[in-house]
């Protein structure tokens, strides 16, 4: 809780006790409605504030008004217990109310942690941190190990490996180097980058994230404006109702010469219709309960940039994902070794020290499952060959762990895996000495989950992916996805969604659900 809760919360609890207090202090007249007071304005002179602002902001029939007009009109019938009352239980559903919007919140700016603090420029050969919003474009930017991209550019000079699993989801570190384009929220994880900006910080790519997340609460469904228009009407002529209530009956008793018009019944009788038709419930349910989805998602990983978005999720019936970090963990394991004239244990040793200078997922399932402790003082003049592996020397002899691209490079024969995964060929003095193989792991609930969106109404799940066909068939299969779509170029995922886009009927939405999968940290009750 805030301190704004937190002093809710107290003045709840304090008024409380003195009603109940009161409860048991016999007194009338006046003394009555002056220590009746006391807990009546504690709880509630915040909503007769902003009753009264409203009244000169032109702002009059709103929830503030009629809880103000309600409970001040039983107050001066009488029935002051009943008029604390009732401001009281409003404003404990007031408090649920926004410890429940306060979470969702923090669940979305918690996710959306991803707006640099700075971005670094050298002046006098010394790095100076300024506002992003500073940098114009064309500015070269210095970018350090661990630190976000602040600012789209283009790279000048360094290479490095990206984390950009805060945008797409993308668990799998993204290689990067010179004339490569890079966006902003991206973490550097290796090498330090200076890149040339491209655009200024307000239009880059984290700022247009962050503005459509901010903005979410802008994008209406179609039942809260209908519900916002509906309140609009149903407001006045609730409060019009009431005055009716309270004065047609008497005046129609005086007209029939009843000596008894009775007044104050059908006064009270209008307050409790006032309080019974207060829309606050009906206005902030449907409201809260898009604003409580969008939280709940974005806490277990998920972006909605706006209601309307949520309530199309009814009508989906075609969900398009990618592999890597959605369906799969992005989590590399050995789940082979096929050593050549050497033993397993001799395979391994070399890969992982080989690969032990860098954070790359391969090259740390290659260490786990080396299992030992690494002796950084064997391992000499290591070489990264992006998009091919890394060369070293480890003890006296020359190591080479890659692809078949290095291998090839190496003009060395090699072997191919006969099971789908990823191969790491190694080499050791000039010499194949064999392959690992590297899987990544499928998500424990991706095939639940892919069940589940069945059952509720999906009709056909997509899998999009840049992987070779035998792996992509493979987790496919294991998965029960029913079409996958292989061997795809970035460019050609966007040309394969249009082509769904354009084959599904008017009222069957399609889901893009790259990070849909991230909900496992959550209950499958949740999903």
């Amino acid at each position: 809780m805030n301190k704004k809760q937190k002093a809710t919360l107290w003045r709840i609890i304090i008024s409380a006790i003195l009603m109940v207090a009161l409860n048991f202090i016999h007194t009338s007249g006046w003394t009555q409605l002056v220590l009746y007071l006391i807990p009546y304005l504690i709880i509630g002179y915040d909503i007769l504030r902003k009753a009264v602002l409203g009244i000169f902001h032109g702002k009059i029939f709103d929830e503030n008004f009629l809880m103000a007009v309600a409970t001040v009109g039983a107050i001066i019938l009488g029935e002051h217990s009943e008029g604390v009352a009732v401001m009281l239980f409003y404003q404990i559903g007031e408090l649920f109310q926004s410890y429940a919007v306060g979470k969702s919140r923090k669940n979305i700016t918690d996710l959306m942690d991803i707006r640099p603090d700075y971005a670094n420029i050298e002046e006098h050969g010394k790095l100076v941190q300024v506002d992003p919003d500073e940098v114009v474009i064309g500015t070269l930017i210095v970018v350090q190990p661990g630190e976000k991209i602040p600012i789209d550019g283009i790279i000048k000079e360094g290479t490095s490996s990206l984390n950009t699993s805060a945008l797409t989801g993308e668990s799998l570190p993204k290689e990067v180097g010179v004339g490569d384009a890079v966006i902003s929220g991206c973490i550097n994880m290796s090498g330090v980058l200076k890149i040339s900006t491209t655009k200024e910080f307000g239009e880059s790519t984290v700022s247009k994230i962050l503005e459509l997340v901010e903005n979410s609460s802008m994008k209406k469904s179609r039942s809260e404006n209908f519900i916002t228009r509906f309140a609009r009407y149903y407001t006045p002529i609730v409060c019009i109702g009431a005055l009716l209530l309270a004065s047609i009956p008497p005046i129609i008793r005086m007209s029939l010469m009843e000596l008894n018009p009775m007044w104050a019944d059908w006064i009270t009788r209008a307050l409790i219709f006032l309080v019974i038709s207060c829309p606050c419930a009906l206005v902030i349910s449907i409201p809260l309960s898009f604003f409580g989805g969008i939280g709940g998602a974005s806490s277990c990983g998920v972006l909605v940039k706006g209601s309307n978005y949520l309530e199309a999720l009814a009508e989906t019936k075609y969900v398009v994902f990618d592999k890597t970090g959605t369906l799969t963990k992005g989590v590399f394991e050995v789940i082979d070794t096929h050593p050549v004239n050497i033993s397993k244990e001799v395979l391994l040793e070399y890969a992982a020290y080989a690969e032990s200078y860098s954070n790359h997922p391969i090259s740390k399932s290659l260490k786990e499952a080396y299992k030992k402790e690494l002796d950084a003082t064997r391992v000499s003049d290591v070489e990264e060959i992006g998009g091919h592996g890394v060369t070293a020397k480890v003890d006296i002899k020359k190591v080479a762990v890659g692809n078949e691209k290095l291998m090839k490079k190496l003009k060395l024969s090699y072997e191919e895996p006969k099971k789908v995964g990823t191969v790491v060929h190694v080499a050791i003095d000039g010499k194949y000495v064999g392959y690992i193989l590297i899987s990544d792991v499928i998500k424990p609930n991706a095939k639940i989950a892919i069940s589940r969106l069945k059952d509720y109404g999906v009709k056909k799940t997509i899998m999009l992916t840049g992987d070779a066909k035998k792996v992509a068939d493979s987790v496919a299969k294991e998965l029960g996805v029913d079409e996958v779509r292989s061997e795809l170029l970035p460019a050609d995922k966007v040309s394969q969604v249009e082509e769904l886009l354009t084959k599904k009927g008017p009222k069957k939405n399609l889901l893009l659900w790259e990070m849909v999968l991230m909900m496992h940290q959550c209950s499958l009750e949740q999903m």
